[in-house]
């Protein structure tokens, strides 16, 4: 692969531990200037100091040592691109190292490519925690905090708990009913709150107790042994839960609740732009993939689109993954950014000679050890396994599968834990869609799955099981540029063009992201009620004449023009069509307009217009009778009709007189006359 930016490459082979991949280094990077070495970091470190004396671009092929070269790098006033890449782990240190000069050349050249830093969001806390517990034992947490933070203790139905001859810090009893908040702002509601009585003597007496209390904290820790008050609570930050019978776990949750104190950076892991969501429209429920899948309810309806509080949000990334319209995007790193790493290293490998890649993603908390681990004290990963570091692989959306087999991939897998701390369910509907894709058009049946493993030597056993599917003889080099639907039309449209089989469409499960309309053409009146309930564009009409138009590409299968549709006659179709993909709109329906029999401005359709004048016609009071040529309204533009009403003392009101209100009297009036008296019949 050619690089766009002059670029300097260090290949070190640690002392000889590992082979010298420089030759297929140069080979995959073609343009850049690579040196080779066997100790930058010690010995031939005078080397690296002569690359970072200039403004060129440097990768340097090792990230142990990544803090010394950039401390370096900062000394010599280096204004350039600085990047590190990990070929020792992943390909250097193992069985097959001789054969992994490919992946070495593409980790490289991966490394080399940059992306944006994502926003901060701050999080202040002052130190105010709240020591929520049952017993003593709460209580003795908060003496051991007391000389660090601002202690309240709550203590949930308390038994006999002994008064302390002096009280460093408020002790009361409830049950919190609910919370909300993160680290700096936590809201807790207290039902049968009560201070203790000053005068309590062998055990603690509480007061009149009172329900709806309302506490703030920064910081919550959580003693009680109940259930946790938070979804998914591991992943709020400030709020630490621990079991009160366990010591240890007690003893470390107060070391790290004294920590709480001052600013905290987060990422704003996702951006959001609520013009794109496609939640609601006029109070009608469409997309709530997010919804479904938010583990820590960071996500809440906001009329027509959805909220994300980014203080809560745990960056678990399903939310930008299932998203279909972009509104929800990723950004450690964004969508594109992600396929552009992986496009040069695919391109990258394939240009020095690798045959049959197999792209691995794995998270850098649990993956990154996993992989280092199987280095150190196993075989290494195979030679074409090509690893890719996300921050969390239900970050992955369809675009990021499918991409990767477009671009030659025999195969794509995520590593995960065994035991996830997120919800794997979005994950697993993604790789679903983009395996029948894959399949449909002759990849392979699995090309796309996920391993769970916590141990290396499982780790390499599920990839020693891998079966390479077909990869495109003619694999796509197309640049990932855009939003997410962008990606993805992009993305599917040149994978179907190097697939090794053709198919036209394929038809997804209930729920896919993609898809047609089914709509009854004879019952629609073309009122393009859908047109204005469509988030997307993908409905459309005309300025010219009634008309109707579908662009698959576009569509989400929010379901809103359904269920605003007043003849109910749209159904959706998930499927993938890919001639419709590559299309402009279709023509679902067209008629010739209705034009003013005053003006001869066009309005409505004919076929409206004439079916409601034949109901209406000689049939109703209005349009009856003499009043027969009043129908000529309904054959009018808004503007007309107003002025013949105006004009022609038209009242929508004068119907005939109705039947007076008839009384008891009446009743007993008519029988009189009818000679019937009471009980006669």
């Amino acid at each position: 692969m050619t690089l766009e930016k002059r670029r300097k490459v260090l290949v070190c082979s640690c002392e000889a531990s590992m082979p010298d991949y420089g030759d297929s280094v140069a080979r995959g990077c073609r343009g850049a200037e690579v040196e080779t070495g066997n100790q930058f970091c010690g010995a031939e470190l005078d080397r690296v100091r002569a690359f970072l004396g200039g403004t060129d671009a440097v990768t340097i092929g090792c990230t142990q040592q990544a803090p010394l070269f950039r401390e370096v790098a900062e000394d010599l006033g280096f204004a350039g691109e600085l990047a590190f890449a990990n070929i020792r782990e992943t390909a250097g240190w193992a069985e097959t190292a001789a054969q992994a000069g490919p992946k070495a050349a593409a980790l490289m050249a991966m490394a080399a490519e940059s992306a944006e830093a994502p926003a901060l969001v701050t999080l202040s806390s002052r130190g105010v925690i709240l020591i929520y517990g049952r017993d003593e034992t709460a209580i003795e947490a908060g003496r051991q905090l007391a000389d660090k933070l601002d202690v309240t203790v709550l203590l949930s139905r308390p038994g006999e708990v002994m008064p302390h001859r002096v009280w460093d810090f408020p002790v009361a009893k409830g049950t919190i009913r609910n919370a909300h908040g993160h680290l700096g702002a936590f809201e807790l509601t207290v039902d049968d709150f009560a201070v203790p009585s000053p005068s309590s003597r062998e055990k603690l007496r509480f007061g009149q107790a009172r329900n709806g209390a309302v506490s703030h904290a920064d910081i919550v820790l959580d003693l009680s042994g109940q259930t946790p008050l938070f979804p998914a609570h591991e992943l709020r930050d400030g709020y630490i839960r621990v079991d009160p019978g366990d010591r240890a776990s007690i003893a470390e949750a107060i070391w790290k609740a004294a920590d709480l104190v001052g600013e905290f950076d987060k990422p704003r892991f996702i951006d959001f732009s609520d013009s794109l969501c496609a939640h609601s429209r006029s109070r009608i429920t469409g997309c709530t993939r997010c919804l479904d899948l938010c583990p820590t309810g960071a996500i809440a309806p906001a009329g027509d689109h959805v909220a994300i509080d980014a203080e809560v949000c745990a960056g678990c990334g399903n939310c930008a993954a299932v998203c279909p319209t972009g509104a929800a995007a990723y950004a450690l790193p964004a969508a594109d950014a992600l396929l552009r790493r992986v496009r040069t290293l695919l391109l990258t490998y394939r240009s020095a000679g690798g045959h049959e890649p197999v792209v691995l993603f794995h998270d850098t908390g649990h993956g990154e050890p996993l992989i280092d681990a199987l280095s150190r004290f196993g075989p290494g990963l195979p030679a074409n396994v090509l690893p890719v570091a996300v921050n969390e692989i239900t970050q992955l959306g369809i675009e990021a599968w499918a991409a990767s087999v477009a671009w030659g991939a025999s195969a794509v897998r995520a590593l995960g834990p065994a035991k996830p701390k997120h919800d794997l369910a979005g994950l697993a509907a993604n790789i679903t869609i983009a395996n029948l894709l894959t399949h449909s058009l002759g990849y392979g049946s699995e090309a796309c799955g996920l391993i769970e493993a916590d141990d290396p030597d499982i780790l390499r056993s599920a990839l020693d099981q891998v079966v390479p599917g077909t990869p495109s003889s003619r694999p796509a080099t197309f640049l990932p540029v855009g939003k997410k639907r962008d990606l993805l039309r992009n993305t599917m449209v040149e994978l179907h063009r190097a697939a090794p089989m053709q198919a036209d469409r394929v038809t997804l499960p209930a729920g896919a992201p993609f898809g047609s309309l089914d709509i009854d053409t004879d019952g629609c009146t073309l009122c393009l009620s859908c047109v204005s309930a469509c988030p997307t564009g993908a409905l459309s009409d005309s300025e010219d004449k009634p008309a109707l138009y579908f662009a698959e590409s576009a569509c989400v299968q929010c379901g809103l023009c359904a269920a605003t549709c007043p003849e109910d006659v749209i159904r959706l179709a998930p499927q993938l069509d890919f001639e419709a993909w590559r299309a402009p709109r279709r023509l679902v329906k067209e008629e010739e307009p209705y034009c003013c029999i005053r003006c001869g401005k066009p309005f409505g359709t004919k076929s409206t217009v004439e079916r409601i004048v034949a109901t209406l016609e000689g049939k109703h009071w209005m349009f009856a009778g003499e009043n027969a040529r009043r129908i000529d309204v309904v054959r009018m533009c808004d503007n007309c009709r107003v002025e013949a009403v105006t004009n022609e003392g038209f009242d929508p009101y004068a119907s005939p007189a109705r039947p007076a209100p008839r009384t008891s009297e009446d009743y007993l009036r008519d029988r009189e006359t009818s000679g019937d008296k009471p009980g006669q019949h």
